[in-house]
């Protein structure tokens, strides 16, 4: 114990500064020998604290990280989770590692052991190494610990369960250093080395790429056939710059498209070195060409490396692209931005490139394509920055027009606009007479590209290209020979999109459908695209024999006023509980209920008019095949079943008018195969917990001798108080399943409400009419 305290003792010292020197950038790097020898020992060490916190959630407040020194304010932008008040314990990691085993595994059994022993316990456990061991530690963290997990080591199951990612590990380099793998804002981006950590899981995804030996400051990945082994042969395509753009610029690294690229830290240019390295790595006799894109460092860091590449008798070409078209000139000396239509500029350059043409004529077509080429962006929320806490400029009604790809601001804020508004202003810019930017005529052909900025779903991008094809086709006069849709050039996880226009003649098309092996290029893309695709009619079942439509009679029997009399009814009840409905989904659900029977209900009141309503069970049949066809999901596939089964029980009787007996028989039928082909029964929290009680208040009135009317409306409450009691219920199928029981207590099942509603409002309607008879 003498020995810990001492340690802490040296921990706390001020003087502790004194044996780092303050112009040496404070990173792992800094601390680690380059070239194997041991660095001289200070007469006091700096040590290395691995804290390991226990932060389950609870009501307690975090406990005070006044022991932990911040590096660049990395832990104080982390948004600090609550954790349980624990003791610390110090453990000596040296005094433990006195052994001939491999050193990381050496730290890690040390580090296991105590954790295997404390952590339960509730302990803050705080473990110490002298610096000479810090490249130890830096090899355990790297290779050991991954997102607070620990692998390779035996421990018990619950134990590892216990260090996933509910734990925050942190490691702390006294005075200075501060590494983290943790959550932050609610997605894993990481305090320090995120570029590095990309790079990793791209190797370890993808058997083509390679990269060079360089962390942190060389980030280059290349193909991997190329080097090492005889000079490549062809021209060599380069691109590259800052991090946090992927699958750009690393993603489209791939025969067919780029030899190499260079990776900056996250926003941003790639330093000198790196792009030395990577010229050096892929250029073969016939030279490289650099695909810059217009950013200032970009453009000096590529430029400077090309001269000093030149020097060393490198052939270099380079092509710049400016595809930005948010600000109108005139221009100030930094001109337009690079976006997103440096990817096709990619691709045009790769594909020219692998065909064997020449470093002149590569870099013509690459140069041609950029100067063909716009881009205009639109984003609903910047980006968040790794180590950083979220700060939204917009607010939840704007969005910001003409924005880069660096969270920077864009040209104007405006209100939030339906799609079809926003791409319509995206296009226009682009394609617009005044500035001029993209010189295209009414009659030229075009490419699209609609690029997500990474936080947009690939859904709402499609519907964006929906929008925008017919916009260029019909109101700009182009035609759109193809159109790719995805996330090729992000701003980390911005809520946006970019339009791209590129001009597409012949040779433009020829390169942007040649193959590649590109990983992140899309497929299935290439090919003449037809100008309109029309729906093609869904095939006849092969045995079935054609049936012609139904038609409602032109006069109605008595049951068939009452059935169109109790449709209305029910469907218009569920019409009017849409947003009830939605609300409680929300809490434990999808959230989409009330829409979903508000989709049904509709189109059960306009199908109606072809409804054989003087045929009960074949009305009861064409109910279940419009649900079927319009509500979707597990709601319309139940209902369907729910109809067909009562619609075969009811054909069953040889009379044409249907006895009230007979329509519980039918719903008896009909909750047997709900139950059946759904798994549900009673108490499972789902619509049968309502129609269930209905049906035995239903057949237990009828027995008693109630008229019919009284039977169906006092049945009608016991599937409103069934509904009810889903409250009290725990969900044991459904979404809800994964629900926390407190949430689950606060509304009912909204499926079974549903379900009470309409039979409710169903029995209301049939006794009014009795009533008033």
């Amino acid at each position: 114990m003498e020995k810990i305290d001492h340690v802490e003792n040296i921990i706390e010292k001020p003087h502790v500064e004194s044996h780092v020197d303050p112009h040496v950038k404070s990173n792992v790097e800094t601390y680690v020998p380059t070239s194997g020898e041991r660095q001289a020992e200070p007469p006091i060490e700096p040590v290395v604290d691995i804290h390991v916190f226990d932060t389950r959630l609870d009501d307690t407040s975090y406990e005070d990280w006044s022991d932990v020194e911040p590096h660049n304010n990395i832990i104080e932008s982390v948004t600090k989770p609550q954790e349980k008040a624990v003791e610390t314990e110090v453990v000596n990691i040296d005094e433990e590692t006195e052994t001939d085993e491999e050193p990381t595994m050496t730290v890690m059994r040390s580090i296991a052991k105590s954790i295997t022993n404390r952590v339960k316990g509730k302990k803050k456990l705080k473990f110490v190494t002298p610096k000479y061991a810090m490249n130890n530690v830096e090899k355990a963290i790297g290779t050991k610990f991954s997102f607070g997990m620990i692998l390779g080591v035996s421990l018990p199951p619950s134990l590892k369960q216990d260090l996933s990612f509910s734990n925050l590990m942190t490691f702390h380099y006294t005075p200075k250093l501060h590494i983290s793998s943790t959550m932050v804002n609610g997605s894993f981006l990481m305090a320090v080395n995120v570029e590095t950590e990309f790079i990793d899981g791209l190797m370890e995804t993808y058997p083509t790429l390679q990269f060079l030996d360089g962390y942190p400051s060389v980030k280059v990945v290349f193909r991997a056939d190329v080097y090492p082994g005889p000079p490549y042969d062809k021209v060599a395509v380069i691109s590259g710059g800052g991090s946090g753009h992927e699958p750009a610029h690393a993603g489209f690294v791939g025969e067919g498209m780029l030899t190499a690229a260079i990776c900056g830290d996250v926003f941003a240019s790639p330093t000198v070195d790196a792009i030395l390295a990577g010229i050096r790595t892929v250029t073969g006799p016939l030279g490289c060409l650099l695909i810059i894109k217009n950013y200032t460092g970009d453009r000096l860091n590529f430029g400077l490396a090309a001269e000093q590449a030149k020097s060393e008798g490198y052939k270099v070409e380079s092509v710049i692209v400016e595809d930005d078209c948010a600000i109108p000139p005139p221009l100030e000396m930094a001109g337009r931005r690079g976006l997103a239509g440096t990817v096709l500029v990619h691709k045009v350059a790769g594909a020219a490139a692998d065909a064997g043409l020449s470093l002149a004529d590569v870099a013509a077509e690459a140069r041609y394509a950029s100067e063909n080429v716009g881009t205009m962006g639109v984003a609903l929320k910047a980006c968040t920055l790794p180590g950083r806490i979220f700060t939204d400029r917009f607010g939840p009604t704007k969005m910001e027009v003409g924005l880069g790809i660096h969270g920077e601001p864009g040209a104007h804020v405006t209100d939030i606009q339906p799609v079809e508004a926003v791409v319509s202003q995206l296009l226009n810019q682009i394609l617009s007479k005044e500035t001029n930017y993209l010189p295209i005529s009414r009659g030229e052909r075009v490419v699209l590209m609609v690029n997500g900025l990474g936080g947009t779903p690939l859904m709402e991008l499609m519907i964006a290209a929906g929008k925008a094809v017919p916009q260029l086709m019909v109101e700009h006069g182009l035609a759109v020979d193809r159109v790719y849709t995805g996330s090729f050039m992000t701003s980390l996880d911005m809520e946006g999109l970019s339009i791209s226009i590129m001009r597409a003649d012949r040779s433009i098309l020829q390169r942007l459908d040649a193959e590649t092996k590109a990983p992140y290029w899309p497929v299935g893309v290439s090919g003449n695209r037809l100008p309109a695709k029309i729906p093609v009619p869904i095939p006849r079942p092969r045995s079935a024999k054609i049936v012609e439509p139904q038609s409602q009679p032109l006069k109605l029997t008595e049951q068939g006023q009452l059935l169109e009399l109790v449709i209305v009814a029910a469907a218009t009840a569920l019409i009017h509980l849409k947003d009830t409905l939605n609300e409680w989904d929300s809490k434990v659900g999808d959230g989409d209920c009330g829409s979903t029977m508000y989709k049904g209900a509709k189109a059960v009141l306009e199908d109606m008019k072809n409804y054989p309503l003087n045929d009960a069970a074949e009305t009861v049949g064409e109910i279940g095949s419009t649900i079927g066809k319009s509500m979707g999901g597990t709601s319309g596939i139940i209902y369907s079943i729910l109809c067909k089964a009562a619609c075969a029980q009811l054909k069953t009787s040889s009379h044409s008018v249907i006895t009230s007996k007979q329509w519980a028989k039918a719903l008896a039928s009909a909750i047997d195969a709900v139950s059946k082909y759904g798994g549900a029964k009673v108490g499972y929290r789902t619509l049968l917990d309502a129609l269930i009680p209905a049906l035995s208040s239903l057949e237990e009135r009828l027995s008693s001798g109630d008229d019919p009317a009284t039977a169906f409306l006092t049945s009608s409450q016991a599937a409103l108080d069934g509904a009810e009691s889903t409250k009290k219920m725990r969900a044991k199928a459904g979404r809800t399943l994964y629900v926390p029981r407190e949430i689950q207590s606060s509304v009912p099942d909204p499926g079974a409400y549903a379900t009470a509603s309409w039979y409710r409002a169903a029995a209301l309607a049939v006794n009014d009419k009795y009533k008033n008879k």
